[in-house]
């Protein structure tokens, strides 16, 4: 070969790599999302989780991918589901609610986990500290078992002659132990009794309801949990159906025909985490984001469900309302 073809031939060489180069994207960053409930309950969490990914430059299916995993209110499949994601090698797993926080935080120490939790995460044994917490995981913490004492006084405002009050939970959740006991304890401190009900299953809801009538209880207390709040509309339903006015942890509950609640944007914990989320695929370690406490816990009253079961509002109480629905 000739000196000048040589040259000529290598120089197109090089003036071809920068187009190879440019033609070898780099594989676009896999994030796993584990969650106790269905999509089709989560869709609004969703969104604000969307929302706050896009905040940090991250648009799914345009430069990050979300790997779903949902449980569809079977907790005992949260493991398997979880190890699933770790095989997968994805860059982050995002876990909402206390079972699907324990899953991930159990079947991996090494990738970085970002959960939405309504306990305590030191409780938990999911970090150490909040302002510093070691190892691979980070979060959002609600706090919503810590909100009975508040909820029982609201509902005491509204119903001051009610003697019992059931309690929903739901007995296969990792904290309903915990929860009914945080419940039982703040109301002894009034005199006010309480009848624990539970469900874990849409016919265990109608037997819960049908012993609260027999009972005789004059409210309700619902626990925060992933599979009541994803049949919220059933709950509500079968509350109109007994004539029981019942308190909430969420505003979807007064939005969606509930009498009241009281506590957290469960939505705002949605978008912290898709922050979060996009922090660490640029590179963040959990350990350096602090957990985030709410800032902010809203009281909502539903006007049009207390006419419909015959109940006065207090003026006071709906002074101190952050949203009331006529």
């Amino acid at each position: 070969m000739e000196r000048r073809e040589f040259i000529r031939l290598l120089g197109g060489t090089v003036a071809a790599w920068p187009l190879a180069a440019r033609g070898q994207q780099s594989p676009m960053p896999v994030v796993g999302f584990l969650n106790a409930r269905s999509p089709e309950a989560s869709a609004d969490l969703l969104a604000a989780l969307r929302a706050g990914l896009g905040e940090t430059g991250f648009i799914e299916d345009h430069n990050v991918k979300i790997e779903f995993r949902w449980a569809e209110d079977h907790y005992d499949r949260l493991p398997e589901l979880a190890r699933d994601l770790v095989t997968r090698q994805v860059a982050a797993i995002l876990a909402s609610g206390v079972a699907a926080c324990l899953a991930a935080k159990a079947a991996t120490s090494t990738i970085p986990i970002v959960f939405v939790s309504g306990v305590d995460p030191i409780q938990l044994g999911l970090v150490t500290s909040l302002n510093r917490p070691t190892g691979n995981v980070t979060g959002v913490t609600i706090l919503t078992n810590t909100l009975a004492p508040k909820q029982l006084q609201l509902l005491r405002e509204v119903l001051p002659t009610a003697t019992l009050v059931g309690f929903l939970a739901n007995p296969k959740s990792p904290i309903a132990e915990t929860d009914t006991r945080a419940v039982q304890s703040a109301a002894s401190t009034t005199g006010q009794k309480i009848f624990v009900v539970n469900a874990s299953s849409d016919g265990e809801l109608d037997t819960a309801f049908a012993a609260l009538a027999q009972q005789h209880a004059e409210a309700l207390l619902v626990m925060s949990d992933p599979f009541l709040n994803s049949r919220l509309e059933k709950i509500i339903e079968l509350a109109a159906r007994y004539a029981l006015p019942a308190m909430y942890q969420f505003r979807e509950y007064p939005v969606a025909g509930g009498l009241m609640s009281y506590g957290t944007v469960l939505a705002d914990a949605f978008h912290q985490m898709g922050i979060y989320a996009g922090k660490i695929l640029k590179g963040a370690k959990p350990a350096d984001l602090p957990v985030q406490q709410p800032t902010k816990f809203e009281l909502v009253i539903n006007l049009k469900t207390a006419k419909t079961l015959g109940i006065t509002i207090p003026p006071t109480l709906l002074a101190r309302a952050d949203n009331v629905i006529e």
